[in-house]
């Protein structure tokens, strides 16, 4: 099922979601009908205490868990109701993630950590070489190639992470918490360097975070509370 709204600008929409998680007898709403819509290639920010459901949100998006109700669109394909086979592939070819704890394999250098979403897709190898390294040179690592994780910062570190989610040209980059184990000063260069790269990439970019500073260099803020979008921060 394709969404009626879906044009060239909109990259993603959420339409009344809501998930509901059962811990027992007990029912948890973790994100309550939510609606929103995303314009290709900008870049949001979602902000919030802990619990307020950003994680979930951005999870459900990244159809890494499914809502309760509800449906998301992605590119105008509704990816609420596909089997998990074709989830994986959708993931692999449309849907970046950049994780808090980097998620780096350890025995693999920068530039294989890079190569390897482009391995299990299949890409050519040539073009998989050339693209790591085009990659690895927009974060400024060309000089660290060959370095395995333990032996970069944490800052290279995160690059590295930057550069593997856009592997596969990703449509949709999904970044949970990216600087939460970073210095503030290092963690702002991260953020400017994510979002400068997912600009030139037109990667339409949905980021959790706690730090309003870094959520100010995103084009727009969204404050969540207890599961909801309860508005837009100026």
């Amino acid at each position: 099922m394709r969404n009626n709204d879906s044009n060239n600008s909109v990259s993603l929409v959420v339409k009344n979601v809501t998930k509901v998680y059962e811990i027992g007898k007990v029912k948890v709403e973790a994100v309550r009908n939510v609606n929103l819509k995303v314009k290709k290639g900008e870049i949001i920010a979602l902000v919030g205490p802990s619990g307020s459901g950003k994680t979930t949100l951005l999870n459900l998006i990244g159809t890494l868990d499914k809502p309760t109700e509800g449906t998301i669109f992605i590119d105008g394909i509704d990816v609420t109701k596909m089997p998990e086979s074709e989830l994986t592939k959708l993931r692999r070819r449309k849907i970046g993630f950049v994780f808090q704890f980097f998620n780096l394999i350890p025995v693999l250098t920068a530039f294989e950590n890079v190569e390897l979403p482009m391995l299990i897709a299949g890409v050519d190898k040539r073009e998989r070489e050339q693209r790591a390294r085009q990659l690895l040179k927009l974060v400024g690592l060309e000089d660290r190639m060959s370095h395995k994780p333990d032996e970069l910062s944490g800052g290279e570190q995160q690059r590295v992470a930057i550069a593997r989610a856009l592997a596969n040209n990703p449509s949709l980059l999904l970044a949970d918490e990216p600087t939460g184990d970073l210095d503030s000063k290092t963690g702002q260069k991260v953020i400017e360097l994510m979002f400068e790269t997912a600009r030139k990439r037109n990667a339409t970019t949905i980021m959790v975070t706690h730090n309003v500073e870094i959520a100010k260099l995103a084009d727009k803020i969204l404050k969540m509370r207890d599961g909801q979008i309860v508005g837009e921060l100026h």
